[in-house]
């Protein structure tokens, strides 16, 4: 379960970190606080930091399950593909949003196959 802690302060480390870009854009393209919205490229970072989050209400808990039901070691490997999925999701969503759809697939898919194997896992395991 190290492994897991691990995988999870690291994608929760790099939450943290696209926040801190967002506060960046935020001075870099004039978009005052509490502003959302304003220049394009600061409504990127934005959108990824936010997306982020939605991901992580998935993410963290199917961690936990699928870790404690079925594999701390296979759920630790789909946790470091989520993480460079929502890094190459950052650097795709900030250059063109168009060209997003790979960091998506890597970050969407893992947390999904964490929450539902989880799932199974637990009701399995009550069988």
């Amino acid at each position: 379960m190290e492994l897991v802690t691990i995988v999870i302060a690291l994608a929760l480390i790099e939450y943290s970190v696209f926040g801190m870009l967002v506060g960046w854009a935020r001075g870099k393209y004039g978009v005052a606080a509490p502003a959302i919205s304003g220049d394009p490229i600061f409504e990127r970072y934005y959108r990824v930091h936010q997306n982020t989050l939605e991901l992580l209400v998935l993410f963290v808990p199917g961690m936990w399950m699928f870790a404690h039901y079925v594999s701390a070691d296979i759920a630790a490997g789909l946790g470091v593909i989520f993480i460079v999925g929502r890094f190459l999701y950052l650097r795709g969503y900030v250059a063109d949003p168009k060209s997003r759809s790979l960091g998506f697939a890597l970050s969407f898919l893992p947390a999904q196959i964490l929450l539902i194997g989880g799932l199974v896992g637990a009701v399995m395991s009550l069988l």
